[in-house]
């Protein structure tokens, strides 16, 4: 079960890493170009697949039970 989870950690850090890469190139072209070409455009589009791709990583991971949430409980009245 460790293993998973060193596993998981490293791929949940890749994803933030090309997500935050990402918002970057679409800054250099924002500011190279001021926009008028697609390539901001497209660099925003795969960041918000990259982010999707992400969140329905953990959603999958979570429900296979390959990572396990923990922090604040929740109490039921």
């Amino acid at each position: 079960m460790r293993e998973k989870i060193g596993g998981m950690k490293i791929v949940i850090a890749v994803a933030f890493v090309l997500i935050i890469g990402s918002l970057v190139s679409a800054l250099v072209f924002m500011m190279r170009d001021g926009g008028r070409t697609r390539n901001m455009a497209r660099a925003l589009g795969f960041r918000v697949a990259f982010s999707i791709a992400l969140f329905a990583f953990i959603l999958v991971s979570h429900r296979m039970g390959w990572i396990e949430a923990h922090g604040v409980p929740v109490m039921v009245r």
